[in-house]
């Protein structure tokens, strides 16, 4: 039985990448059940509409910081003011970047670009979770890692993007098993009709893929059932009923 359980109407997260796509969807979630919340994203005027929209769902405090999270001041930023608005119990890592659009082949990858899809999604992960772990012990806190099943699954074209997501994937079980007082998840959202997924598949129409609202419940789920540290997917947290 885990002991990792945050009432619907916790304190503070911590949700990056929060002005669009998923990362949106679940800070609006979270908002509606009272949470505060500090967001972040690159696009200063898109996150501000964003806290704008966020605000009027619930009551808590919204926190808009826009920066790169590759940028250790800009991290550190998000985390005090989490610290400043109190009861921080939640870091959910969503930020993310394609990489080259379209996805090439390994062979072609350019290096550079993916030194940049890493640190995005290892480096400045690892950063914030470092900041946030004092914080998190012996109350329950919880790590959301989004992950993909290119961390899985072997999709020609998406070698870059999958192996940083992988990557991500192994610190999380690395972490869950050093910090037993945290619980760590890697949430798999599926495919989803984003900008990121449209900018991957250039000349194809995703208008069949769901929205981002209707796989971000599945992050409420998981914090309400609370189960032990490991993999999941919004696919089954949806689907599973209660007793």
């Amino acid at each position: 039985m885990s002991t990792h359980r945050l009432t619907p109407t916790g304190g503070t997260a911590i949700v990056t990448g929060a002005s669009r796509g998923y990362g949106l969807a679940v800070a609006a979630e979270l908002a509606r059940r009272g949470w505060s919340l500090v967001i972040d994203a690159r696009t200063r005027p898109e996150l501000e509409d964003a806290a704008r929209e966020l605000r009027g769902l619930g009551v808590g405090e919204v926190t808009a910081i826009a920066g790169d999270v590759t940028d250790p001041a800009h991290t550190r930023h998000i985390v005090d003011s989490a610290l400043e608005i109190g009861d921080l119990s939640l870091l959910v890592n969503n930020a993310g970047i394609l990489g080259p659009s379209p996805q090439p082949r390994l062979a072609d990858y350019p290096l550079e670009i993916l030194g940049q899809v890493v640190d995005v999604y290892l480096l400045a992960s690892l950063r914030l979770i470092q900041l946030v772990l004092p914080h998190l012990r012996g109350q329950g806190g919880v790590v959301v890692n989004v992950t993909s099943d290119a961390a899985v699954e072997a999709y020609e074209g998406w070698g870059g993007y999958g192996a940083a997501k992988a990557a991500l994937e192994q610190m999380s079980k690395v972490l869950a098993v050093e910090e037993p007082e945290v619980a760590v998840y890697s949430l798999d959202p599926g495919d989803m009709r984003t900008r990121m997924h449209q900018e991957a598949f250039p000349d194809e129409d995703i208008s069949d893929r769901p929205l981002p609202e209707t796989r971000a419940p599945a992050l409420i789920r998981l914090l309400e059932s609370a189960p032990p540290s490991g993999r999941y997917t919004a696919e089954d947290l949806l689907a599973w009923i209660p007793a």
